[in-house]
């Protein structure tokens, strides 16, 4: 079954990942690193396991501001270190809270108002007159569904690339004759891989310039993240070689029209420069990504693209995870104390254990307390 954009069961959001365990745990002493403690190594050996060879981890640690990268592969059942910091991957989901920072910086700007709508940005009226607000998209809080209706076919029948041909002009034909509510707006946060495409769309449309040169503007050049980027010719010679479920070569996914919601490719190197700008109180876009804007339960909040872990010991974690049909990714922020854990793979979203890079991510932030 298509799981595009997805949500994984354990805290939840994903952009897009069902293989078969593997129940052999590698001797600890096989990995050999100076960037990590025992604890650290054997909540990596655990949660790791199952995931077949060739399978990678680009994990960068993030303490009180020092960071410390560690790369592992699989390797006859066994973890290596490996130097991937430097390596590009895609990076699913994530790219939402890269959607939103375009957004809070058009904010900051005076270009658009978060409580404004996108309609004007489009010279056609939505199906039944329906409106929809930027931060209704960036929050997930729109009634949109995960996917639009004119998407689902064709995607279930090319599951290797299934946003590929999901043009700009079949995204205003939805919009035209299709587009409906799943829910009343506003009442709930549904993760919506349609309203953060949307949302990039209505951004393209207003400033009449490409998804690229937006994110190149006002996060890439500015935060010299000099090897992220939505061309994936860009960084074809860093690229990791994505892996299906069952650990075989698949091909890169190609976001199309919704290239909002999961389009950028990274590395763990760059990540934490945009992990960095967000313990800098001067950088105002970044903050406004992080304010509460909705309410789950007492134990999640919603901001701009950002999922906002309360956690039991009074931390506030900014979280957002992606997946796709060759890799899984994860990062987590807090901000107070400027730790974070970021890890990138080549594994499919598609894994029947890709929760399991959350739980990793989670697992080892809290060792940073």
């Amino acid at each position: 079954m298509l799981k595009p954009l997805c949500i994984p069961i354990i805290l939840s959001i994903s952009l897009f990942g069902c293989g078969r365990p593997r129940l052999d745990k590698p001797a600890i002493n096989d990995l050999k690193t100076d960037h990590l403690d025992a604890t650290q190594i054997d909540t990596l050996y655990q949660l790791t396991n199952q995931f077949p060879d060739q399978t990678q981890f680009a994990i960068a640690l993030i303490q009180n501001g020092l960071v410390r990268y560690v790369g592992t592969k699989r390797m006859q059942d066994k973890l290596v270190v490996i130097q991937n910091h430097e390596s590009a991957f895609e990076i699913g989901s994530i790219t939402k809270v890269f959607t939103t920072t375009m957004l809070a910086h058009f904010v900051i700007d005076g270009e658009v108002e978060l409580d404004g709508t996108i309609n004007e940005h489009f010279d056609f009226p939505f199906y039944k007159n329906l409106e929809f607000t930027y931060r209704e998209l960036a929050n997930h809080t729109s009634g949109l569904p995960r996917l639009p209706s004119n998407m689902m076919l064709a995607a279930i029948f090319n599951q290797k690339d299934p946003y590929k041909e999901y043009t700009d002009q079949k995204l205003d034909a939805y919009l035209k004759n299709d587009v409906s509510l799943e829910y009343e707006k506003g009442t709930k946060s549904a993760y919506s891989n349609l309203g953060m495409g949307l949302l990039s769309y209505a951004l393209r449309k207003q400033s009449g310039r490409s998804f690229e040169d937006i994110a190149k503007e006002l996060i890439f050049d500015k935060y010299n993240m000099l090897h992220s980027t939505s061309d994936r010719s860009l960084v074809a010679d860093i690229l990791v070689e994505g892996l299906d479920a069952r650990g075989k070569p698949t091909p890169n996914w190609t976001p199309g029209a919704l290239i909002g919601a999961g389009g950028i490719y990274s590395t763990v190197e760059d990540l934490v420069k945009f992990a960095s700008a967000q313990f800098d109180s001067t950088q105002t876009a970044m903050a406004l990504t992080r304010e509460i804007t909705f309410t789950e339960n007492e134990f999640r909040d919603v901001g701009l693209g950002w999922f906002i872990i309360n956690t039991k010991s009074g931390s506030k974690w900014y979280w957002h995870n992606g997946g796709t049909g060759g890799y899984s990714s994860s990062m987590a922020l807090d901000v107070k104390k400027k730790n974070g854990v970021i890890i990138l793979t080549n594994i499919s979203s598609y894994h029947s254990q890709f929760g399991n890079i959350d739980k990793l991510c989670f697992s080892l932030l809290r060792t940073l307390e």
